[in-house]
């Protein structure tokens, strides 16, 4: 049977590579001139840019892939930890040094506040719970209620119903300790203060089984995959956008058939995954009289994560007390989120995420460089921001802010640049709104009340990707390509 992948992140990637594993005939078509979708890498000036995601965890989904296909991560990528995970800075000058060294991590609460030991492993160790019942979320497709009634005593059980900032706060008491355990979320494109307390098995996570690297970047592992997919067969076509779906009645109902490119070429398929965003993929590459369930008005109404500025950039200096991973925490923290995600404001202030992965590896910048990206969520484009005038302002006080706390004389150093903001999101990768990680991950758009992996709509569709169940960040979307991939072979 041939299946068409619409799209090579990392969901489209997974599914691809599973499904040719057992024998399917897969083509993945790709819109870019590049692998990866939001893993899109730059390349300019002698310095590489991972595009998107830089934190790799749960490294044994990665495994599971090469040795599904008898081979070996190592002969294709190498993947080392990280060591801290983060620091996490804040404005009175503390940095909380983030590891999964218990005794260290414990040992650094005690010097913020020790009245907050107690209430860290009391945390911790309900955090083991809720990642034993969140993992069996994130493995299994959510397709019929029956499916969410099952988990439903688990879910109350936990109280999932609170946020993860929530959960943390019952437990710890200094701002700044409840900043650096409650964060996460905005990884996954979560509001801490509204994502499900779910999302805290994120910290466990990382504490058991570390944050990793792809000497090379998170584009190393791209080409890794694609290259896995075409040592066991797999045929993949850049510059190569899908126009729309084919769609054929077959006893009253719709399937899917293959696609139409911008070309106006068709490719015949018996099966359709796509790793589009979901809510653009439905609006503009299927026609309403196609879609009862996931019709416009739905897809209006569901809630979307923000966007993200993000600036690349290469200087011709190192600045070596600068970590491989930093989260600078602005002067406000659950303000400034409800500006991103409630007021949809653009605020003059900001929390920023810097990557530095030339602390770890020196060949993506030349020599005596750093290759560097600096990360700002900002509201998705319900918020009326003009990007194209805003673009440089935004640019310039960023710079301004790492120049005065963190890094002396950045912009006499910088001698390279590329940006990206939620215009790039919506007019590049077809993105909802300009949305960075698709649907929001509050609890009544998780798991079944998530758009489905199998379409409700058209029969032998099949999505993938942060939009879909079980959500955004590499675990999530390589996750929904191992749910869809089982459901297409069972």
């Amino acid at each position: 049977m041939k299946v068409i992948v619409i799209g090579s992140g990392f969901g489209g990637l997974t599914a691809a590579i599973r499904l040719r594993a057992k024998g399917y005939e897969v083509e993945i078509v790709e819109k870019r001139d590049k692998p990866g979708g939001r893993a899109y890498v730059y390349e300019q000036d002698g310095f590489v840019f991972d595009g998107g995601p830089t934190i790799i965890t749960a490294p044994w989904l990665i495994h599971e892939l090469f040795e599904l296909c008898g081979k070996k991560t190592d002969d294709y990528v190498k993947i080392v930890p990280i060591d801290p995970f983060y620091n996490v800075r804040f404005q009175d000058g503390t940095v909380f040094r983030y590891n999964g060294k218990r005794e260290e991590v414990i040992e650094q609460i005690r010097s913020f506040n020790p009245d907050d030991v107690k209430g860290y492993e009391r945390f911790y160790a309900k955090t083991a719970a809720i990642f034993k019942a969140g993992f069996n979320l994130i493995d299994q497709p959510f397709t019929h209620l029956t499916d969410m009634l099952k988990v439903l005593p688990d879910l109350i059980r936990l109280r999932s119903d609170r946020s993860v900032a929530a959960f943390v706060n019952s437990h710890i008491k200094d701002p700044r300790l409840r900043q650096v355990f409650s964060f996460h979320p905005l990884l996954v494109g979560g509001n801490p203060f509204q994502t499900t307390s779910i999302y805290a098995l994120i910290h466990k996570l990382e504490q058991e089984w570390g944050v990793w690297f792809a000497m090379g970047g998170t584009g190393a592992l791209v080409k890794a995959l694609v290259k896995l997919f075409q040592d066991i067969g797999g045929t993949i076509r850049y510059n190569s956008e899908v126009d729309r779906m084919l769609i054929e009645e077959v006893d009253g109902k719709p399937h899917a058939r293959g696609v139409r490119l911008a070309s106006g070429e068709e490719i015949p398929a018996d099966i359709v995954v796509c790793n589009a965003d979901v809510a653009q993929a439905y609006l503009s590459l299927i026609p309403p009289v196609y879609r009862k369930h996931n019709t416009n008005k739905k897809i209006s109404k569901m809630r979307y994560s923000m966007s993200l500025f993000v600036m690349y950039f290469g200087t011709n200096r190192q600045y070596h007390d600068i970590a491989h991973h930093e989260i600078l925490m602005g002067p406000r923290y659950r303000e400034l989120v409800e500006d991103i995600f409630t007021r949809k404001h653009l605020a003059d202030d900001f929390s920023l995420y810097l990557h530095r992965p030339t602390a770890t590896d020196p060949s993506l910048a030349p020599e005596g460089c750093d290759s560097w990206y600096v990360l700002s969520p900002v509201p998705h484009l319900e918020s009326g921001t003009d990007w194209n005038q805003m673009r440089t302002v935004y640019r310039d006080r960023i710079v301004a802010e790492l120049e005065r706390r963190y890094m002396p004389d950045l912009s006499k150093h910088i001698v390279s640049e590329h940006i990206i903001d939620p215009l790039h999101f919506r007019d590049t990768l077809n993105s909802y709104l300009g949305s960075a990680f698709s649907v929001e991950p509050i609890l009544l758009q998780s798991a079944w009340w998530r758009p489905h992996n199998k379409s409700e709509d058209i029969e032998d569709l099949f999505f993938v990707g942060a939009g879909t169940h079980p959500g955004a960040g590499l675990p999530g979307v390589m996750s929904s390509g191992t749910i869809a991939s089982r459901m297409i072979s069972a």
